[in-house]
């Protein structure tokens, strides 16, 4: 089941040789001996010593690769206040996301509580929506043989990621066999696009948070609203997005564009790893998740943005470029990143604060796909419209819960208020006054009794047909007096409810 460091799959790379080392970014690490020793021993390995092996809270085996020293520990009592508010939003997702979308951005850029933290990208990412829109498909996935051309390289895949975790150390133990059911799903569910190596890292880290079938609809949400086309055969999504995040950075740091471009370094060289696995096998366990929370909550943004820090503080000061002198030396000073630009805290801040936007990205990406098309032609592969974030996600889908669409022709009960009125609907009081006057004024001049004329039908009619019509008139004054009464409070509704349609109307228009 051994897979060779250079071994590439069944794909090529582009032509041209653009590509040339990509998949080799993507090969196992310097542990790979380790891991393939490690995990030999099977999923009977409690039993040969390894549960005497010391866990981290994240599920790593203390000192290897992918466990952590020393962290900053959220207090406990913050931790449960936390906890308290996202299962309140969690509880109330729908209204939240409609009316205090800020507020959740802000909660994911603190970071998701970990016991929440599955359920959370679930609701972010759409991926909850999904399930529970197609029912059973995954089961019916998960029975099915699958592609042979695809099985055998998702297997030879297993053991290579994240091999110090407590869920995949064990060859055949059950994190592989969940890892491999997810992935084989995906190529029966997008055959067109099959199997790329950077997807099993993506689709480790949410099975590290939720069950095989929670998993496999959120790593569709990436594939396609998130990241699309990042893995289609040739790649022609990431060469783009390296394209933008090269001209982003002579904004962020001209020093280190700059220096980037006298040694000619393909962005491809250093982005491929960090983008098509969101910084799953590039950063600290921690600050891996802080990203994937805001990752989930704004889009693609959050992985521009993590980028462009690390290549600002790694290259863009004169004295960090003393030791990069050549296109090794710069290669390898930006494989082997400072911790301390990748610690937590520093790195959240750090993208919090930088400010690149969705509508700088798109604008960018107008421009390196026109620049594309002048040089090489028409994208081969026709990807979905990337989508920013959750927000963004959600009203793109059809919308699951009508009750938050405003529905301002509905007509109210004539003695209720209107929403949000609080009482104090001044109109239909005004109205009210203007039409008792007339009733007094009429009863004054005794012509209360007289059938109204052709114009005052009309004007009645307008008003909502209140009174009767005029070959019947009423049988007595009372009833003539509760009737437009009644009809102001309806009329006025009727006209409250245009206005607040024209003032939708008006805000869609100004957005």
């Amino acid at each position: 089941m051994a897979k060779s460091r250079g071994e590439n799959g069944p794909r090529a790379p582009a032509a041209g040789g653009s590509l040339s080392g990509t998949r080799e970014n993507l090969a196992p690490g310097p542990d790979a001996a380790a891991a393939d020793e490690l995990s030999s021993l099977g999923s009977d390995s409690e039993a040969n010593g390894f549960a005497e092996r010391r866990i981290d809270k994240f599920g790593f085996i203390v000192g290897s690769q992918g466990a952590e020293g020393a962290l900053e520990e959220v207090p406990l009592e913050v931790l449960r206040q936390r906890e308290s508010k996202w299962l309140d939003m969690l509880n109330n997702w729908d209204k939240w996301m409609a009316k205090k979308h800020k507020k959740i951005r802000l909660r994911c850029q603190k970071g998701i509580p970990p016991s929440l933290r599955g359920r959370a990208w679930q609701y972010l990412s759409g991926g909850k929506v999904k399930l529970q829109q197609n029912p059973g498909k995954f089961d019916e996935l998960d029975m099915s043989p699958g592609d042979p051309k695809w099985l055998d390289v998702i297997e030879r895949d297993l053991h290579r990621q994240f091999p110090f975790h407590e869920m995949f150390v064990s060859r055949g133990g059950h994190g592989q066999q969940d890892l491999f059911r997810v992935l084989k799903a995906y190529t029966l569910y997008r055959p067109e696009e099959g199997y790329c190596q950077a997807q099993a890292p993506i689709a480790a880290v949410l099975l590290m948070h939720m069950p095989a079938e929670q998993a496999f609809w959120c790593l569709v949400q990436i594939c396609e609203k998130y990241l699309p086309g990042y893995y289609s055969e040739k790649l022609e999504a990431i060469q783009l997005d390296g394209e933008i995040l090269f001209s982003l950075l002579q904004k962020v740091s001209p020093v280190a564009h700059k220096h980037l471009s006298q040694q000619k370094i393909d962005p491809l060289l250093y982005m491929t790893e960090w983008f098509m696995c969101a910084f799953a096998r590039t950063l600290p366990w921690s600050s891996v998740l802080r990203v994937w929370d805001m990752f989930f909550c704004e889009g693609v943004k959050i992985i521009f943005r993590v980028g462009l820090v690390l290549l600002k503080h790694a290259l863009g000061s004169p004295e960090k470029l003393k030791a990069c002198q050549g296109q090794y030396e710069t290669i390898e000073q930006l494989r082997s990143l400072s911790p301390k630009i990748m610690q937590e805290a520093f790195l959240v801040q750090e993208v919090v604060e930088l400010p690149v936007t969705e509508r700088q990205i798109e604008r960018e990406h107008l421009i390196q796909l026109r620049r594309w098309q002048e040089t090489r032609g028409e994208l081969q592969c026709h990807s979905p419209p990337r989508l920013h974030g959750a927000k963004a996600i959600l009203e793109a889908e059809p919308c699951p819960w009508p009750t938050l669409q405003p529905s301002p022709s509905i007509r109210l009960p004539p003695d209720a208020p209107l929403p949000g009125s609080k009482g104090k609907v001044k109109p239909p009081k005004q109205i009210q006054k203007a039409q008792k006057e007339q009733q007094k004024q009429a009863k004054a001049r005794g012509q209360l009794d007289e059938p109204p004329t052709l114009s005052q039908a009309k004007a009645v009619a307008a008003a909502g047909d209140a009174r009767p019509p005029q070959d019947m008139p009423p049988k007595d004054p009372d009833h003539q007096d509760s009737a437009p009464q009644d009809s102001a409070p309806q009329d006025s509704a009727h006209h409250r409810s245009r206005e607040s349609l024209t003032s939708q109307e008006s805000e869609d228009t100004y957005l």
